[in-house]
């Protein structure tokens, strides 16, 4: 693990403090570990069994944590796999597939076969996004919906924020705080939990460098499921209005929103994402 942490020591208390944070998921759930060829990957599962299966993915330098928020109103109807990415800061091996090859969507098909899951839907944010997206190029019969919250790989990234980051990293966990709300988009006093956390993170874990792929307009042609994509006009990380663009010109079956208010953590849109998964099948 210390190869994704800057201490042993900082890797354990980043997990230990994950560890006591699954304790108090506010619905019943299940804690599974499938083995892959990368190594072992953790999942949470919760809803009813014979509900129908949905497969959450999170964003770099974060784990299952991502949907708490929305774990109440998802699990009454949904069959819900958070899953920790691999190379992040959760349970999973602390393998990083290449983003540039298949292997992403590799590990991502041992996880569902290692599930039993035929045909999912997908939901993913940020690099979550782009691994879903990834994965219904690749293997569009193994998803049945696709939901992206500001995936990446589609509008180019914007890299202002490293220069804000390198400015404020001197001062401390102050500063670690300001940089994540003004990446993220959050608010420092309504967002001020999630904030923390996010902050001592990332004064532990070293978060991947590599730049993101960027999909074709052919590969995203191939999208032909139901598509739902959330993304934040002022996304710090990547250009929403040309993510949003592209979707609207290249995946006919896809319901693009942007948001005109929100950011790059697009958290609050769990009942829109409910409805889109529960709803009826738009033709």
């Amino acid at each position: 693990m210390s190869e994704i942490y800057r201490t042993e020591a900082g890797g354990e208390e980043v997990r230990r403090r994950y560890r006591a944070a699954l304790d108090a998921w506010p619905v019943p759930s299940e804690r599974l570990t499938v083995a892959t060829s990368l190594g072992d990957t953790f999942v949470l599962a919760a809803g009813p069994e014979e509900a129908p299966p949905v497969v959450l993915l999170h964003g770099a330098c974060s784990n299952a944590l991502t949907w708490q928020g929305a774990a109440p109103g998802w699990s009454r109807q949904l069959r819900t796999y958070a899953v920790d990415l691999p190379g992040e800061p959760g349970l999973s091996t602390p393998a990083r597939p290449a983003l540039d090859s298949d292997a992403p969507a590799r590990w991502l098909t041992e996880v569902l076969d290692g599930l039993g899951l035929d045909t999912p839907a997908l939901v993913g944010a940020s690099l979550g996004g782009w691994t879903a997206l990834d994965f219904a190029i690749r293997r569009p019969d193994r998803v049945s919906r696709l939901a992206l919250l500001a995936p990446g790989g589609v509008g180019p990234a914007r890299f202002a924020w490293l220069l804000r980051w390198a400015m404020l990293r001197p001062f401390g966990e102050w500063g670690r705080r300001r940089s994540a709300a003004d990446v993220a988009g959050l608010d420092p006093v309504h967002d001020r939990e999630v904030l923390d956390e996010l902050s001592f993170v990332m004064s532990e874990f070293k978060p991947r460098t590599e730049k993101l792929p960027v999909f074709a307009d052919e590969l995203l042609a191939r999208l032909e499921m139901p598509t739902l994509v959330l993304c934040g006009a002022r996304d710090a990380m990547f250009d929403s209005l040309e993510t949003a663009r592209r979707f609207r010109k290249r995946v006919p079956r896809a319901e693009v929103v942007v948001l005109p208010h929100a950011g790059h953590a697009v958290l609050d849109q769990a009942d829109a994402v409910r409805r889109f998964l529960t709803g009826p099948v738009r033709v």
